[in-house]
């Protein structure tokens, strides 16, 4: 259940991502970020009065907020990272670095996991940093220590993400999701203050800017679920291919053709969820 709730957060979140891609070209990155954080906050405090369940800690809100503003923050960094670096450096490590870090995090906090694992965990990193490379991938291209500083700071954001949630929603599962999701728009609003972004979407975004909500808290929920019911670093590893899923839809609705290293990032995935099911 673990792999399959895993699995269903990367799908959910590669297709928020690429609904949030279609309604970013309208309306702007971070109104679209803004938006779908306010809708998915929305649809967690009705989903959190329909099905009552105990009310938290103190310290279980205020560290489920602290991941919701982590997280949050790691996409602000990584959208920043790629107006003003390299695009094709900045996804894959970003996603990478989110992937690694609670394995490793993982392994100090909980029983290390076998050998079958560990080399699942292999394939599914190399999965992540292949298929999110950009048509041409990195080949000729020289990358300096300030290409990495944004993409590498969004990472450990992302990371860090997983780690606390992971902690926050291990008795409770809807009040911790709303504390995260208070976290993030807190984050946001105080960015378009300070940024003075322009707060009203186009109307043609609606739409996208809507889906783009419902998925991606359906992406948290399922990797809050596969952590209660697994290992922090197969929940992390396996939600961490939704670059997968937005790669197959931009394939399949926007006649995107994948490029062979991606192919092979996919095969790799597929590789990683055999060893992680039998392990």
């Amino acid at each position: 259940m673990a792999i399959a709730f895993g699995l269903t957060s990367a799908f959910a979140w590669g297709a928020a991502d690429f609904t949030g891609g279609l309604a970013s070209r309208q309306t702007g990155a971070y109104r679209t970020i803004f938006y779908a954080e306010v809708l998915g906050l929305s649809v967690i405090v009705v989903a959190a009065f329909v099905f009552w369940q105990p009310v938290p800690d103190l310290s279980i809100w205020l560290l489920a907020m602290a991941a919701g503003a982590l997280g949050t923050s790691g996409l602000l960094l990584l959208y920043h990272s790629m107006t003003t670096g390299l695009m094709s450096i900045a996804t894959p490590v970003s996603a990478l670095l989110a992937a690694l870090l609670p394995v490793i995090l993982g392994s100090i906090l909980e029983v290390p996991a076998g050998m079958l694992a560990l080399i699942g965990f292999v394939f599914a990193l190399a999965a992540v940093w292949l298929i999110s490379q950009s048509e041409g991938g990195v080949k000729n291209i020289i990358v300096h220590i300030s290409d990495l500083r944004l993409p590498l700071l969004a990472g450990v954001g992302f990371g860090l993400y997983f780690v606390l949630m992971h902690t926050a929603t291990r008795n409770a599962t809807l009040w911790p999701m709303m504390a995260s999701r208070t976290g993030g728009v807190l984050i946001l609003i105080v960015y378009m203050l300070l940024s003075r972004q322009p707060w009203i979407p186009s109307k043609g975004s609606l739409s996208m800017i809507a889906l783009n909500g419902i998925l991606d808290i359906g992406g948290n929920l399922f990797f809050v679920l596969a952590g209660q019911v697994g290992r922090l670093d197969v929940a992390s590893v396996l939600s961490s291919l939704y670059p997968g899923s937005t790669l197959i839809l931009a394939s399949i609705f926007l006649h995107e053709r994948l490029s062979r290293t991606q192919w092979i990032g996919i095969a790799c995935a597929f590789v990683a969820i055999i060893l992680l099911t039998v392990s």
